[in-house]
């Protein structure tokens, strides 16, 4: 497939921005339409559009949402990854997050929330402006609808990470607009609906010019999560298929090369947070500089965090090609000839070769960390396994085995490995999509509340400290504190 980078700066006033990446040359660098100014063949632009681009660059750098913190939350805590870099390095949070000792004091949980309502606040003020406008074209549906995906998109991180938290819809001028109760899990999932349901009616199907904005498929790909979570099969399987038979996305045709540069805003990208390191432009967070290798010289590639553990690394079945475009091996060669340093010296004998980088590229930039691959939110691969999942909870097991296979296909390539699941027992279909699931998704966020939802996470976290209480975090003590005890701490913290 070929491959373009879109290099796309957002002129705003405000300091965001929403840059793009894939293109074929640099001489397409002058050809870029300025996000953020319509031009003719546009969506007609209204005065809300700058604004609606302008979350997109919020997404970009708000704690918990796509810096360091949103794996500290969403990967450490399960049994694929562990703190890692050095044993006294960040100690203390990884003890919290590797053996469930949550502290509702810790700085970092402060930090998540923070991030999250800051990211729903700009949410809400646009929504709001647009709402008492009055306006009602179709770029301004357009804007607000890209505004309900996002706030959506930061409820179901919130709800997945908390139970119960202030909905909070209206726009925030002063603190104690921001002080609120906390609603019920029900009610939570009823506004992300709410919001995902509208952004999945107004957007358009894709924006050719503009990877990386909401379209409908990332908001029926999360409703069809959110079902998922409910044990809604039929709504999940329906969700899922809508964006199955979209014809927006395929499966790429190499798993190794989707988490390489190259694999950047393809057609299995459903929502990828944009970054880019070129051209003396640096749009950038520390998510993926925190994860490569720590070493020296050549290999100073990071800070050494969101290790894989030996668990997942055992989990892979025999030739299974996604092992090592998952895991990177001290010692051993890095698949572009390179051979990395052994443990010791190196602190830790496995790293997330997702966050890893192409040594030509590394070398092009005159730099080491990786500041330019962007944040895969949700891709299609994760869509098909919901699909699957929904289909055989809901007795549909030839159609389960048949989106089973397009992901073991995939992975397994021209080789004779992963054979065919071609029992079409529920029980034994479970257990496959289970385990696709963990493979599948490694190191990406996931594995964590699929245990947690599918009953499982006593049994598989519980020799490390896991109680059913810690499928919540606490509310953090800075949050109950400036609430004047409205938010009320959640059960056995």
């Amino acid at each position: 497939m070929k491959n373009y980078k879109y290099i796309i700066k957002l002129l705003l006033i405000a300091l965001l921005a929403m840059p793009v990446l894939n293109s074929c040359s640099d001489d397409d660098f002058l050809d870029r339409k300025p996000l953020g100014n319509a031009t003719e063949g546009d969506l007609t632009a209204g005065g809300f559009e700058e604004k609606a681009f302008g979350l997109y660059g919020k997404i970009r750098t708000q704690d918990g949402v796509t810096n360091w913190i949103r794996y500290w939350f969403q990967n450490i805590r399960s049994d694929d990854a562990q703190k890692g870099s050095t044993p006294t390095d960040a100690s203390t949070l990884g003890n919290i997050m590797d053996n469930f000792q949550y502290s509702a004091t810790q700085a970092e949980f402060a930090l998540n929330w923070n991030g999250h309502y800051s990211l729903i606040f700009a949410c809400n003020d646009l929504i709001t402006e647009i709402e008492t406008s009055g306006l009602t074209d179709q770029g301004t549906i357009i804007n607000e609808a890209e505004a309900k995906a996002i706030r959506g998109f930061a409820y179901f991180d919130l709800y997945r990470d908390y139970g119960e938290v202030p909905i909070i819809l209206n726009k925030v001028v002063i603190p104690s607009d921001g002080v609120k109760a906390k609603s019920t899990v029900a009610e939570l999932e009823t506004q992300i609906i709410a919001d995902l349901e509208y952004a999945a009616s107004n957007l358009p199907d894709a924006w050719p010019a503009y990877p990386g904005r909401a379209t409908k498929g990332f908001a029926n790909a999360l409703l069809a999560k959110l079902y998922l979570y409910q044990r809604n099969w039929a709504k999940s399987l329906e969700k899922s298929e809508l964006v199955i038979t979209s014809g927006q996305y395929v499966l790429d045709n190499s798993y190794v090369t989707l988490f390489s540069e190259a694999g950047d805003n393809t057609k299995e990208s459903i929502f990828e947070v944009q970054f880019l390191r070129e051209a003396g432009v640096n749009y950038s967070s520390n998510y993926w500089e925190s994860q490569g290798v720590r070493g020296s010289s050549t290999w100073d590639l990071g800070w050494g965090f969101n290790v894989p553990t030996s668990n997942l690394v055992n989990a892979y079945e025999t030739g299974d090609p996604r092992k090592d475009a998952t895991i990177l091996f001290s010692g051993q060669n890095d698949g572009f000839g390179l051979t990395v340093p052994a443990s010791p010296p190196l602190a830790q004998p496995y790293w997330n070769k997702k966050a890893y980088t192409t040594p030509s590229i590394r070398q092009s930039y005159g730099e080491n960390k990786n500041h330019w691959k962007n944040i895969k939110i949700l891709r299609y691969a994760d869509v098909i396994l919901m699909a699957a999942e929904a289909a055989n909870e809901s007795g549909d097991f030839s159609k389960a085995a048949e989106y089973l296979e397009m992901i073991r296909s995939r992975a397994r390539g021209v080789s004779a490995v992963l054979p065919e699941i071609a029992d079409l027992n529920q029980a034994v279909l479970k257990a496959a999509i289970k385990h696709e699931r963990r493979i599948e998704l490694a190191m990406e966020g996931e594995r964590f509340y699929d245990l947690v939802r599918w009953g499982d996470a006593p049994a598989v976290l519980g020799g490390l400290g896991y109680q059913d209480k810690h499928k919540y975090y606490p509310i953090p003590q800075t949050a109950i504190d400036q609430s004047g005890g409205v938010l009320v701490q959640n059960p056995n913290y």
